[in-house]
């Protein structure tokens, strides 16, 4: 049986080149191209019951919209996900991987490792390949903290210099339940090893663990 994937890229010449890599193997059949998640979403409700097996999907769409909350849309219909992408940004891929997809792969890989790559994500497996420990090994951080989507709303809220007071009424938060946040927060980065001791601090944590992007980022 055929492996079906459906390809995200916003560039009309980066999916020509899926086609080409992806036109000649035989076991994976690259049943759509499209240039948004909507698209995609669209194709994939469409393919029901013919399920779509593999989503390639691209880091930086024209739309400008967070590879967490596309992946996160796309794991939600239950195709597996894989990043096929340039690695420039160690921000978006770390946005993704957070999100659960099955792996990395760069856009300048031989199409073997992509082929092995998607059929290993077909198969629900990791894709351990040298990309995905790339990533990891120059961001030793990714799981050091872990914090709930409050927290983690008030941390970037604050960290990008808004007041706590401006936090509060932004989050529908009491005062003093975005002070008790931002206690915690201090708490579990000092556990780990990564005391913080101002708002700058806090700033580079949320860096440092993906939660805003760092200077090579944009």
């Amino acid at each position: 049986m055929n492996i079906k994937v459906v390809a995200i890229d916003d560039h009309t010449a980066a999916l020509a080149g899926v086609g080409d890599l992806l036109g000649e193997i035989p076991n994976i059949e690259l049943v759509g191209m499209v240039n948004t998640v909507d698209q995609a979403l669209d194709r994939i409700h469409q393919m029901i019951p013919t399920d779509i097996d593999v989503v390639l999907l691209d880091l930086r769409l024209a739309d400008g919209s967070d590879p967490y909350n596309n992946a996160v849309l796309l794991l939600s219909t239950g195709v597996h996900v894989l990043v096929y992408s340039s690695m420039e940004s160690p921000f978006l891929v770390r946005r993704a991987l957070k999100a659960g997809v099955s792996g990395v792969v760069d856009k300048s890989a031989r199409v073997e490792n992509l082929v092995i790559a998607i059929n290993e994500a077909a198969a629900g497996r990791t894709v351990a390949n040298a990309n995905w420990a790339g990533v990891i090994d120059s961001d030793p951080l990714i799981n050091s903290v872990q914090l709930s989507a409050r927290q983690r709303e008030v941390l970037e809220l604050y960290a990008i210099g808004e007041s706590a007071k401006r936090v509060a009424s932004i989050t529908g938060l009491s005062a003093d339940t975005v002070q008790d946040y931002l206690g915690r927060i201090r708490t579990k980065y000092a556990l780990v090893g990564r005391p913080v001791h101002s708002k700058i601090d806090l700033f580079r944590r949320a860096q440092e663990d993906g939660f805003l992007p760092g200077p090579g980022d944009r």
